[in-house]
């Protein structure tokens, strides 16, 4: 079962090479975006060398804080893709293989209906979350590489700038922490767009979100209640894993600041025993599994055509 799965998810590796080709494109354009700036700024040379001086003469918890700050804000743009290419891969991951006639090939393989499945299922809650944090963590490492040759040209210390106070490590774990998170509480939806993906003969996005917007404004019209609305609209703008507050805010940058000023780890501000313990979080999954069971069910009887 377990070589079967490992097998199968290099197969989507394979087959989806738009897993790692679309945060590559995104880092290489963060990168470029960082270089271009680099070169804007410089022909403020006074001004800007007065404030690498300034920067110079600041704590190394208030530089941390800024370069966090940063790095956050690379780390927000890629969960984002993230969740994206997570729909996208959902919805094509059951559908291309019967629109292509590969589902004819891999029956002839000995590999079960719920094993494929499942594999796709991994593939969106786990191996997309940690493709995507490698290249976040290399994204960062080549902006700070570019920023520390631009800060060493301008005369400035770039080892004392910038990498004796950035804390890569906490960001990083931080990081994996919320992908993580961000991914299984948004699992029903993983597993309803794949039970789309085994059913629709077309238009995967237009029948994955019909559903999702006209069944709660139905249940609006005839029952007068927003019991559908209210689930889904807290399930995609709230998570409970950050301390003292639920939103999905992926940095707050105002906590973000001030707990690297005083050299808080950011870990220290995720709340993961909340998280863990929240009833959503289960019903999330169960329901996900509801969904994905179906999946498996309708792709070993449905027509390939």
């Amino acid at each position: 079962m377990i070589g079967n799965q490992v097998a199968l998810v290099r197969r989507e590796l394979w087959e989806h090479r738009s897993l790692y080709v679309v945060p590559a494109v995104l880092g290489l354009v963060l990168v470029m975006g960082a270089v271009t700036g680099q070169v804007t700024i410089s022909g403020f040379g006074t001004h800007v060398d007065m404030a690498l001086l300034g920067a110079t003469n600041i704590g190394v918890n208030e530089r941390g804080a800024g370069l966090s700050l940063l790095l956050a804000a690379f780390a927000g743009l890629f969960v984002i893709a993230m969740w994206i290419l997570t729909v996208f891969y959902s919805l094509d991951s059951l559908y291309a293989e019967r629109k292509d006639k590969s589902i004819l090939f891999w029956r002839s393989m000995p590999v079960t209906d719920a094993e494929t499945v499942v594999s796709k299922l991994l593939t969106a809650l786990v191996v997309i979350p940690i493709v995507t944090l490698a290249f976040i963590a290399l994204t960062e490492l080549l902006v700070l590489l570019v920023t520390s040759i631009w800060v060493g040209l301008r005369g400035a210390d770039a080892w004392h700038l910038i990498w004796a106070a950035v804390p890569l490590v906490d960001n990083w774990s931080a990081t994996l922490l919320v992908v993580l998170a961000v991914s299984l509480w948004l699992a029903p939806f993983v597993g309803w767009f794949l039970l789309v993906s085994a059913y629709t003969k077309r238009s995967p996005l237009l029948m994955a979100v019909l559903p999702i917007i006209l069944l709660p404004m139905l249940e609006r019209i005839i029952f007068g209640s927003n019991l559908l609305s209210e689930a889904i609209y807290s399930r995609t703008s709230s998570i409970p894993i950050f301390k003292g507050y639920d939103g999905l805010e992926l940095f707050d940058n105002h906590s973000l600041l001030e707990a690297a000023k005083e050299g808080i780890s950011l870990v220290s501000l995720l709340d993961i025993g909340k998280f863990l313990s929240s009833p959503g979080l289960w019903v999330g999954l169960v329901v996900c599994g509801l969904f994905t069971t179906a999946a498996m069910y309708v792709r070993r009887f449905r027509d390939e055509s």
